[in-house]
Formats: C-alpha cells, structure tokens, sequence
C-alpha cells in the first residue's frame, strides 16, 4: 500500500499595484492608482513513498496534516469523507486542497491530465471576464466605464460573456444605470451576468437591480443579498418577481447545502468551487446533483483545476476569468511562467476561451524561481 510520507506548506508575500482596499466595508480590492497592496500565497506539497508528489496552491491545518500522515493516497473517498467528519461544525467540507493535491499526485504517477482521470473530452473553455468591484477613483468608477470595459473584453479580447462586480454601498440607482448601460454598450450577442456580492441592503434594492437585468435580459443574477445567499426563503421570492435565472451557493458550502437550496427551489443555477466544496471530489458530487435535477452547474473563480473539472462536465456554460479591471495588466501572482494559466485579462485566445492543460496531473509546473524569491516560510509535517 502507497503512503503519504510529508507535507508542506511553502509560504510566500507578493504585491499587487495600483490595488487597494474599498473603503465602505474594507473587505473587497478595488482599483486605486499609485497603491500597493501586500497578500499572502502558499503551495500544498503532498509527498507519498511512491515518489510521487501532488502539489496546488492553498494550504492544509496541523489536525488534517497529521491524519493524512501514513495514508493511502489512493483511497481519495474514504479521506474525503473522514475529513469531512472532522469539519463539521464549521463549514462542513473536507479541505479542498488536499483533494486536489492527490488528484494531482495520481495524474502525474499515470502520466495523465487531471480531465482524463474524469472521463473528459473538452480542449478549449469559452469564459467570462469577471471584474473587480466597482470604485471612485476613475478605474470602474461609472455605468459608461462598465460599458465600455465589457465592449473591450469584447472586440479586443473575443470574450462571449461578462459579469460585473458593482459598487459596495453605492446609489442603486447607479447599480441600475450600470446594468443597462453595458446591453447597450455590447448590443445582444453577448451573454451578461450580475454578481452584486451582497452588497445591497434593501429586498427592495435587490428588486430594482433585478428588474433592470429582466429589461437587459441578462443570463444570471447571483448572490445579491446581504444575507451571502444563505436564505432559501428570500431567494425563492425574488424568483416569483424576476425573470432573469438566479445563480447562488458560493458561499453555502457542500453537497447537503446544495441540495437543499435546490429542493428550496432558491436557485437555476448551482455554484461549485473545488477548493472550498470539497476539492475535485466535492465539485463532481455537486455537478451530478445539479445534473440529476436537470440543472446546469457553474464553478465560481478560475483556477488549473476548475479547468480540467468543466473540460469533464456536459451541464456547464462559462469559465469565470477573474477579476479582471480594465487599468490593472497583472492581478495574479505569477506562480505559472506562462501567462495563459494565471487568468489575467489576456489569458485567452482570439474566441475568448481558455486551454485545458495537458500535463500530467494538474498540468503545469509551479515557477519555482519566483516562489523561493518571495518565500516568508515553510509548515512541515513528517
């Protein structure tokens, strides 16, 4: 039996420029010009005694590390559901970063990408430019900046689609302004999407935003109370007054919450994120859920793995590319030495979609170089 031998966890400090905090709440990067913004990153080494190691960006608690000391790396399933047990309480999920660094490490010990582990076929991902929130300092700043950022990531780029992160605490009736004013800036052959984040505080503010994306005919609504999408009964009463499909869960985590807030009838579209649904394991649950009700599952935030992941699923439309602005060229630390794999505005090609790797495991090696020039640290358990 193969066995997990040592983890680590490498730490390391960036910077992003021209970036900053948003003031009304402090919890959401925003353009800011001249600004610097320092952020943390880490990388998941999970090493077996086959030689073979699995390796992701995230990290791992002491408790997890050191029951998954010893263990058969293979036995994904029976880790998951252990690790889903010692979570409860929290959010109910199993790491996901541990999931994916094994997926990882099986890949790579067959030779194989990650998609062709789970039976997929697809090579190329039509995606989204999702952006930043909106700000006041001349970046997102207005409706017409919207407009004509989406019209760019358009004509420029070849983007199908484009989701907007508006204002927090603005006048809604900018919020409004913005949602028409991008229909009318990119005309109809391009699918929009309206990510509010909670930002707005009134059911009635949620209604008027919503009955602007009816009038603009936008492809989703998503998250737009305050509450963070956990209340079944508010999702389920917008839907009785709009048109506009919504799409909610990125933040009620795992396969029960999910079923719920489909059987609550609270959402169109289902959200998935490996790294906090659960890893691969966790997402795929959730996509047959979604399948199994007829209902089309979209992975929040980009990443290699929500790559190989949508390259395996038939109920799924957009890879989410973000968060893009249209005066900000790198937002992403570069752990990857090419730029298609770090999800930057200009990360996909000439039809707006994006590759699937085909290397081994997770598909593309770390930049080592610039992991050790930032490095602040290392976590080891052996």
């Amino acid at each position: 039996m193969a066995k997990i031998t040592r983890i680590t966890v490498t730490h390391f400090q960036y910077e992003l420029t021209d970036m900053g905090m948003e003031e009304t709440l402090g919890f959401d990067r925003v353009y800011r010009a001249g600004s610097c913004l320092p952020l943390n990153g880490s990388i998941l080494t999970i090493e077996t005694d086959m030689g073979t190691s699995g390796q992701v960006p995230g990290g791992v608690d002491g408790r997890a590390a050191r029951y998954l000391l010893g263990r058969d790396p293979f036995q994904r399933e029976r880790i998951w559901h252990d690790l889903k047990r010692a979570r409860r309480g929290r959010d109910g999920t199993p790491p996901g970063s541990v999931d994916i660094a094994l997926w990882d490490m099986a890949g790579k010990l067959y030779d194989v990408p990650i998609y062709r582990l789970l039976g997929g076929w697809r090579k190329k991902l039509p995606a989204y430019a999702s952006t930043y929130h909106g700000d006041e300092n001349g970046g997102l700043s207005t409706p017409e900046d919207y407009g004509q950022f989406a019209l760019r990531c358009k004509e420029e780029y070849g983007y199908p689609a484009f989701k907007i992160h508006g204002w927090i605490g603005a006048p809604i009736e900018r919020e409004v302004a913005a949602v028409l004013a991008i229909r009318e800036a990119v005309g109809d052959d391009m699918d929009l999407m309206l990510d509010p984040a909670g930002a707005y505080g009134t059911f009635d503010d949620v209604l008027k935003v919503g009955r602007a994306c009816d009038q603009a005919n936008y492809f989703w609504y998503e998250d737009a109370f305050r509450g963070g999408g956990f209340s079944r009964f508010a999702h389920v009463k917008l839907r009785e007054l709009i048109k506009t499909p919504l799409l909610m869960g990125e933040h009620v985590r795992g396969l029960e919450a999910k079923a719920d807030t489909i059987y609550a009838g609270a959402t169109d579209y289902v959200r998935a994120n490996a790294h906090s649904d659960g890893g691969i394991t966790g997402l795929m649950k959730i996509a047959a859920l979604a399948e199994a009700h007829g209902l089309d599952v979209e992975l929040h935030g980009g990443s290699l793995v929500h790559r190989h992941c949508m390259a395996s699923l038939r109920n799924t439309n957009y890879y989410e590319l973000g968060l893009v602005h249209p005066k900000v060229h790198d937002n992403k630390p570069p752990i990857y030495a090419d730029r298609r794999w770090l999800d930057e505005l200009d990360s996909v090609d000439e039809n707006g979609c994006v590759e699937v790797p085909e290397g081994p495991g997770l598909g593309v090696p770390f930049d080592w170089d610039f992991i050790a020039a930032h490095k602040v640290g290392e976590t080891v358990y052996d």
